[in-house]
């Protein structure tokens, strides 16, 4: 062999080092994705923009205030949360339509995780404390599970364990309104309908007709607002200030009337200014830091599960993708950011992310805008609130809350799978009846308990030949699938692992005593081979690497033959690792079902050949 037929071997290029400057710039692109997007920003978005965040604005400040009031914390907070904490998310978030913002579900948790410890009306410097603890926590959570990548356990809160959640939570937020909608001064701090109910009903004589009007002519005018929207969703404007409309005129009515004086409870003083410093009310101190702490965790899921959900919803609306880890990074800094400004949890909620998108907003610079509105309601506007009656915030959360409880979505679960419309059930019945933590333990307990089911007691099939085909599919699925005469073919539609080695080993033998005592029961031919169709098992363990030797003695021991159809890539591996390919015979693994079919037939013709042959030169002997 000459020179000429050397080829001198190509050398492995070395990446060229990355000025640490550029290096820089792409790390806080990724963690700041203002700086990506603000150098390509356009006159024309701003005015999109300022439009949007404008009108998200007139939403902002009656939930805001509103959602305070259902949290048990001053209305004050709650304007506070509308300020400083959309400003983070604008910095560094991914999403271009979120609003964020105070919700209803996280104020209900918070109220009633809290106030079991400490009394919002007898000691509600401690409570506030106690607020802010949870929302820092809450930040620290969320930042953690996006910097470590550990998104997805929240996706452990499956669809239908939202919708029960949220459905049963919305229930609850509802027949806590109550209390403002009648006027009462005294009222229950459980959450659960036999709480609720004794509360009000044990209480008539306290209830205030002149609230009670009041509020079911509001919540009419939004419910009203609402349903014309979504007729029309042009007029999507209508319900965005139905709800700052029902806060002035509510204001306008009391102040003219002096309803105040004839038991239409008002909001009162709201102090003038900017969010004051609050890191030194962080009570890490408190006797009671656990629950703060537990309090925080827990909400601070719910939060990102609503939040994330939302941005990827509207995302695929406009065709752009949001990190799901970035975001969750967002949600913890603004959280965090927040509880050392006088803000507690805030995330993105589904109603006024909806505003802004049909708002036509462009980027997160509405959320800057929205800031910037309340930042001007919070130095100037703040006294014009003095006269703002209760029962309009409590219609306000009504109409927002009746808008999550997804009666179509719970039917459909029912038409579909029967087991999500159990799960969603539990949970509503579970918040309802319960509590709001219990609902989210007993639909995250029964969405676990599902997947371990699954995984326990995976499903095998019997395969049948389509006629006139090479094609072997499920013989419930198609019922005009033939059998094979002589061949067991089986299907195992999961991975093997030490939870389902047992399970399979004796469905197999199972399924082989059943097929053997139809063909004796029929007079068919005898069973010969037995096809394990290996396409759907995606990974195996030890476990089950010692099933199937198991499975193969038995077969053996009943003078059969196993057979391995297609099985993937990282089982062949491990089964070639274990010598258990060396034990069944390189020859009996298949491409295909197929193939394997119709190799077990030429066999089986063959052996029948032989002995025909056999038989025959006896009889020639015998003679």
């Amino acid at each position: 062999m000459g020179n000429a037929d050397f080829e001198r071997p190509h050398p492995v290029a070395i990446p060229p080092a990355k000025p640490f400057l550029k290096s820089l710039k792409s790390g806080l692109q990724y963690f700041v994705p203002i700086l990506e997007w603000a150098p390509r920003y356009t006159f024309a978005f701003f005015k999109a923009d300022v439009i949007a965040g404008i009108t998200i604005a007139s939403l902002a400040v009656p939930q805001g205030i509103s959602y305070a009031n259902l949290a048990n914390l001053p209305a004050i907070i709650g304007l506070y949360s509308s300020f400083v904490p959309p400003l983070v998310y604008a910095m560094l978030g991914s999403s271009r339509d979120l609003a964020v913002g105070t919700v209803a579900v996280a104020s209900l948790l918070i109220s009633s995780m809290l106030g079991k410890e400490v009394n919002p009306n007898e000691d509600p410097k401690h409570y506030v404390q106690l607020a802010l603890t949870a929302t820092f926590f809450a930040g620290v959570f969320q930042s953690a599970l996006g910097l470590l990548r550990l998104g997805f356990i929240v996706d452990f809160l499956s669809h239908a364990t939202i919708v029960g959640f949220m459905g049963g939570a919305a229930t609850v937020v509802c027949l806590q309104q109550l209390k403002g909608i009648l006027g009462l001064v005294h009222f229950t701090q459980g959450t659960d309908l036999v709480s609720v109910m004794r509360s009000v009903l044990s209480q008539t004589h306290q209830w205030r007709w002149e609230s009670g009007a009041l509020g079911c002519c509001f919540l009419f005018f939004l419910l009203l607002t609402r349903y014309c929207s979504k007729r029309k969703p042009c007029f999507f404007w209508i319900n965005a200030m139905a709800p700052l409309t029902s806060v002035v005129l509510g204001s306008v009515l009391v102040y003219l009337t002096h309803a105040e004086k004839h038991g239409v409870q008002v909001i009162g003083h709201l102090k003038k200014g900017l969010n004051p410093p609050s890191v030194s009310d962080l009570a890490f101190g408190s006797p009671h830091l656990m629950t703060a702490i537990k309090t925080g965790i827990i909400t601070g899921v719910i939060a990102l599960a609503e939040g994330v959900a939302v941005g990827r919803s509207f995302a695929m609306f406009k065709n752009y993708h949001i990190d799901g880890n970035k975001e969750m990074i967002a949600f913890g800094m603004m959280n965090i950011a927040g509880s050392c400004t006088s803000c507690y949890l805030t995330t993105g909620p589904f109603s006024r992310t909806a505003v802004n998108f049909n708002a036509g907003c462009k980027t997160a610079v509405s959320n800057i805008v929205m800031a910037t509105a309340v930042m001007i309601t919070l130095l100037f506007l703040t006294p014009l609130f003095h006269y703002t009656p209760l029962v309009v915030l409590s219609s306000i959360i009504i109409s927002a809350m009746l808008g999550l409880i997804d009666y179509e979505a719970a039917i459909h679960l029912w038409k579909v799978d029967k087991f999500d419309f159990f799960v969603c059930i539990g949970a509503y019945i579970g918040v309802v009846f319960g509590s709001v933590e219990i609902g989210l333990v007993i639909a995250v307990t029964i969405s676990l308990l599902r997947m371990l089911l699954f995984v326990a007691r995976p499903r095998t099939f019997l395969l049948g030949n389509i006629p006139n085909s090479m094609i072997y599919r499920s013989m419930d699925q198609y019922p005009t699938a033939n059998s094979v005469p002589g061949v067991l073919i089986l299907q195992i539609d999961a991975p093997i692992y030490f939870a389902n080695a047992n399970y399979l080993r004796e469905r197999i033998s199972r399924w082989i005593n059943e097929e053997e005592d139809r063909l004796k029961s029929t007079g068919g031919p005898t069973l010969q081979y037995v096809i394990l169709d290996m396409s759907a098992i995606g990974s195996i363990d030890t476990s089950g690497i010692s099933m199937l030797e198991e499975v193969k003695k038995n077969i053996d021991r009943k003078c059969l033959k196993l057979v391995l159809a297609n099985p993937r890539s990282e089982v062949v591996k491990k089964l070639e690792k274990s010598k258990f390919i060396e034990t069944v015979g390189q020859e009996w693994i298949y491409l295909t079902v197929g193939e394997a079919v119709s190799s077990c037939n030429f066999m089986l013709h063959t052996c029948k050949s032989n002995k025909a042959s056999v038989q025959e030169f006896d009889a020639q002997e015998n003679v």
